[in-house]
């Protein structure tokens, strides 16, 4: 018979855990996305060349390995800057850019998705720039883009697992301190799966939802 030393405080421990990848997650997401919406825009109205110092900075988000994006961050806010920012406030701030960077191609792809003629259209019937991109541009680009955003909310939510090393007990890093003292791996990292699968699962079917209502209109 299976038999295990888990208690009911572990599971809350590891509750904890998920609560903080879900804060972490939620923060980043909705800072990152706010800024990706931004810099999309920038990026296609403002063309290749003039967008250049943004892209090279997003480039430098994307292409850099998150756990190393961490690491310099924690270092050069302590050392450099001599700024006493927690580790979850480091966290936040380094997945809501790298968050950014990636939404920003995708919300500049969605944008791009809509046909030129349907500006032209728009803009004849008297439309400004503005109600142009709130009232045509961007409710089309987001039918677009929601499938790549889905898959950007889910891989940041796994990607927080990487904040141990700022110091934030998320998820991950209770079961694995859990791991240390109890010595069943297999079974501690199921429930840890199983956790991630609560948390990313409401987020995959409100996408698909979304998906399929926006197809029948």
């Amino acid at each position: 018979m299976f038999d295990t030393a888990l208690t009911t405080a572990d599971l809350l421990f590891l509750a904890r855990g998920a609560g903080i990848t879900i804060i972490v997650t939620l923060i980043s997401v909705a800072l990152g996305t706010a800024l990706g919406i931004a810099f999309g825009v920038i990026r296609y109205q403002v063309g290749p060349w003039w967008a250049a110092p943004l892209t090279f900075v997003l480039d430098v988000f994307r292409s850099v390995p998150l756990l190393i994006q961490l690491v310099l961050a924690n270092a050069f806010m302590g050392v450099v800057l001599k700024l006493k920012l927690s580790g979850f406030t480091i966290a936040c701030g380094v997945l809501t850019m790298y968050t950014a960077a990636y939404c920003a191609e995708i919300v500049r792809g969605g944008i791009e998705a809509v046909p030129m003629t349907t500006r032209r259209a728009a803009r004849s019937l008297g439309l400004t720039w503005r109600q142009d991109m709130t009232n045509i541009v961007m409710p089309l680009a987001t039918r677009v883009a929601l499938p790549s955003w889905i898959g950007l909310a889910l891989g940041v939510m796994k990607d927080s697992a990487l904040v141990y090393i700022v110091q934030v007990t998320e998820l991950l890093k209770s079961t694995q301190i859990l791991i240390t003292r109890l010595q069943e791996p297999l079974f501690l990292l199921m429930i840890c799966g199983a956790f991630y699968f609560l948390i990313s699962f409401p987020l995959a079917r409100l996408g698909g939802y979304l998906e399929r209502r926006w197809s029948n209109d």
